[in-house]
């Protein structure tokens, strides 16, 4: 469980300096959307991750890591959201929204930490398409929770599937990445006859 944790903080940290980037860029703009605006936009990213998994031609040269970039970062920033609330207006300095980040990964990785001690790190026989179809049920229920305002009968609340969202999109970014470095050995040894 020692890799699985290093290669979360590692998928973090670039999700991380995405987000840090995009803040000095445009500030806390995102600060105005409301939680169903956020919860459209990844499931759009979800969406095009599914498409791009169906289709064998892209006519955007961007690939599914940086749609499950974008899922990680819109989910902390809705969990931002549940904690403060909307803002009229841009509100956080790029500091502050970097503590609220992390402050949220932390709580989301120690979730995914001790759901992976219980169930064995059964994710890492699931595949990215698997993990893009959990995330986008997950949307789905995140949207008829929106659609209920907030309130469920015996379910888990907003914050814990924007949690697993993120977690389910780290594991898919590990699983590209151990996919492309799998890619590359067999390349390499090819040539080593």
């Amino acid at each position: 469980m020692q890799d699985t944790s290093t290669q979360y903080d590692t998928i973090i940290s670039n999700c991380r300096d995405l987000f840090s980037r995009k803040m000095i860029d445009y500030g806390s703009a995102w600060r105005i959307l409301r939680l169903p605006s956020l919860t459209d936009q990844i499931f759009i990213k979800a969406q095009r991750i599914r498409s791009l998994q169906e289709k064998e031609v892209r006519k955007v040269d961007e690939g599914e890591v940086s749609e499950f970039i974008g899922i990680v970062n819109y989910s902390i920033m809705a969990l931002i959201q549940l904690e403060k609330g909307v803002a009229e207006q841009p509100d956080l300095t790029p500091e502050e929204a970097i503590e609220l980040y992390n402050k949220h990964v932390h709580i989301t990785k120690e979730l995914m930490m001790n759901k992976n001690h219980d169930y064995g790190e059964a994710w890492r026989d699931l595949r990215v398409s698997s993990l893009t179809d959990l995330i986008i049920q997950k949307i789905l229920r995140v949207k008829q929770i929106e659609d209920n305002k907030g309130q469920t009968l015996v379910s888990e609340g907003i914050d814990a599937n924007y949690q697993d969202m993120i977690n389910y999109a780290v594991f898919a970014m590990i699983h590209l990445g151990e996919a492309k470095l799998a890619t590359k050995s067999k390349s390499s040894n090819e040539f080593d006859v």
